[in-house]
């Protein structure tokens, strides 16, 4: 690591990224030769110092997730060991994604956004299929809830909600993922979490409610009256109840945390190697920071997982971009915040279809 104006650079040496990506193994070794020549130079490339495709990470303090939670960085060989790790099978090639309370302001907004989302999922993990179930509402969870002691918002224990996603997968899934605008805890003493996932299970819950940019003002809309007194199994409190308004940020984050999640389920721990959308976040500012897509290590182990062609998966996610954003109306796709990363794609493109950036 080298200092660097207040903030830490994590720089690794070339050759061990080359090792952390195609690994030591002999038959590894030969499945990394499978690529194309231009993808092998696309990975290989986005390992060097100053490349302009993947950056390395940066720490800017030591509330950054990395200071605060060490462990050793996950190379392909390990990720490909792990007798735990999930990958898709014929019988079982499915994400269900299951919306819990209500979405947005309106309802054709609130089913807009969820199927933006199942798109994008659909685009990232491409060569799976991702499903939407009916939605559900808070009262059909039968899960405990409460208001945060410091925000004044309601929340949703996120291990009942496993408990219930549990009951609701369907035989065909590969994993089945929770969502919802409520925030939640996992138990009394923890403040809130964003989500909670069983790897062994394939599941998990994840809430966007402190995606909200005034999530944290004083003014913000989802904080109660203090004086109000809850019942447990009354969920009349959830009727009505506020909704962050559907931005092109939001959005952004929302597909950032979703994919970041269900890559858990795949078996792919946090990013130490570069900036990643599979990073570990411990705050908003950081979860900001993060790549919206995998650095080169990280992208081998999803692609050894489903086995998709790098140049499919990255046309299909600048598709998701542009198809109906440029479509006027309140309805369109805002998808403003992406434009960096549809940048991104094409510089990627370039280099997969023979052409130097």
């Amino acid at each position: 690591m080298r200092q660097a104006a207040q903030m830490q650079v994590i720089e690794h040496p070339v050759e061990r990224l080359h090792t952390a990506l195609r690994s030591t193994r002999k038959d590894l070794i030969e499945t990394y030769q499978q690529f194309s020549r231009a993808e092998k130079t696309l990975l290989e490339e986005g390992l060097l110092p100053g490349n302009s495709l993947f950056n390395p990470i940066t720490i800017h303090s030591n509330s950054d997730w990395i200071p605060a939670h060490p462990e050793d960085p996950q190379d392909f060989q390990s990720f490909y060991i792990n007798p735990y790790r999930r990958s898709p099978s014929s019988g079982h090639n499915t994400i269900y994604i299951q919306t819990i309370g209500s979405f947005g302001e309106g309802a054709v907004v609130a089913v807009q956004y969820v199927e933006w989302l199942k798109d994008y999922c659909q685009a990232f993990y491409y060569g799976l299929v991702v499903k939407l179930l009916p939605p559900v509402t808070v009262a059909s969870t039968a899960c405990s809830f409460r208001i945060n002691d410091n925000t004044h918002n309601l929340q949703l224990h996120a291990g009942e909600l496993l408990n219930f996603l549990k009951k609701k997968k369907p035989r065909d899934a590969f994993c089945i993922v929770g969502i919802t605008m409520i925030d939640l805890y996992p138990r009394e003493s923890w403040n809130f979490v964003f989500g909670q996932a069983s790897l062994t299970d394939g599941m998990g819950v994840f809430s966007f409610a402190r995606y909200d940019d005034n999530f944290y003002q004083r003014s913000y809309a989802g904080r109660l009256k203090k004086n109000i007194k809850l019942k447990q199994g009354d969920y009349s409190v959830f009727e009505n109840y506020y909704t962050p308004p559907i931005t092109s940020t939001l959005l952004l984050r929302s597909c950032k945390t979703l994919t970041h999640e269900i890559g858990h389920i795949f078996g792919v721990k946090h990013c130490q190697w570069l900036n990643c959308v599979m990073q570990g976040s411990n705050h908003l500012e950081e979860s900001d920071r993060r790549a919206l897509d995998l650095c080169p290590i990280c992208l081998r182990k999803l692609q050894s997982a489903i086995g998709f062609k790098i140049a499919d998966r990255y046309k299909a996610l600048l598709h998701w971009i542009e198809d109906g954003a440029a479509s006027s109306g309140q309805n369109s796709k805002p998808t403003q915040a992406f434009q960096e990363y549809k940048h991104w794609l094409y510089k990627c493109l370039r280099i997969l279809e023979g052409e130097k950036s």
